[in-house]
């Protein structure tokens, strides 16, 4: 993205703390862009936004419990009075509470839901509007894999995740006349401290589902969010696109 088409851009990303929304906030920033950075601890956010400064970027950070609306609401009044529009909104929160269904708690489903799905609802409505006025913007969902195929255990975050595809399609259509665009990545197993921590035989397993053969970067995210949020992906719209090594073809 050049200069004069970042000038003076502002970006939202959810779960910058750590991780692909760290690595995305980190790219949106290299390319021109001033990064809000958000996360549920201001020690995390404002770790990612103080990174993002030492190296010459323009970022801030803000703490919000993206589980819950009021936040969000009162988060983006807080940031529309300090700038016009939010250009470019990446909705990257997540969490996983892993469980058979039988099992599973309904705090589990509410958390997961609320957090990964619900959340994308009230940013993009309170957020949304000021980029239809303005005509441009870019909305990027960080969806799953998990969202297209299913995963036994996991019938909360997969559930959350096709909701995002659901709601990606939907508002692509709502928003597309005001040169407003909608997409969703779908990461596949992507080597971050939430996977770090699986077991050896785990990982065997789910490496041998890669055509590639090997787990995805976190870089591999942000460049597709970075080409997502640019004018060169101006005609795409209503998309998912998935990174994952060829694990769904």
């Amino acid at each position: 993205m050049s200069e004069e088409n970042t000038k003076s851009k502002v970006a939202l990303v959810t779960g910058a703390g750590r991780g692909i929304g760290r690595t995305i906030a980190e790219s949106l920033a290299r390319d021109g862009l001033h990064v809000i950075c958000v996360s549920k601890s201001l020690s995390s956010c404002g770790g990612a936004a103080e990174g993002i400064l030492a190296t010459g970027g323009s970022a801030e950070a803000l703490a919000v419990d993206v589980s819950s609306g009021e936040e969000i609401r009162k988060a983006c009044e807080q940031i529309l009075e300090k700038h016009e529009c939010v250009d470019v909104l990446v909705n990257n929160a997540g969490i996983t509470r892993d469980n058979l269904l039988f099992r599973m708690e309904e705090e589990d489903w509410m958390d997961v839901i609320n957090t990964n799905l619900n959340s994308c609802f009230h940013w993009i409505k309170a957020l949304g509007r000021p980029m239809t006025r303005k005509r441009w913007g870019r909305i990027i969902n960080i969806s799953s894999v998990v969202g297209l195929t299913g995963n036994a255990g996991q019938a909360n975050y997969a559930a959350a995740k096709a909701g995002m595809i659901g709601l990606t399609k939907s508002l692509a259509r709502e928003f597309a006349a005001r040169s407003v665009t909608v997409n969703a990545i779908a990461p596949g197993f992507i080597d971050t401290d939430m996977t770090s921590g699986l077991d050896e035989r785990i990982k065997e397993v789910a490496l041998s589902t890669v055509p590639l053969k090997r787990f995805g970067k976190v870089e591999d995210i942000a460049e597709m969010a970075s080409f997502l949020s640019s004018e060169k992906s101006s005609y795409i719209t209503g998309q998912v696109f998935t990174v994952d090594g060829g694990m769904v073809m």
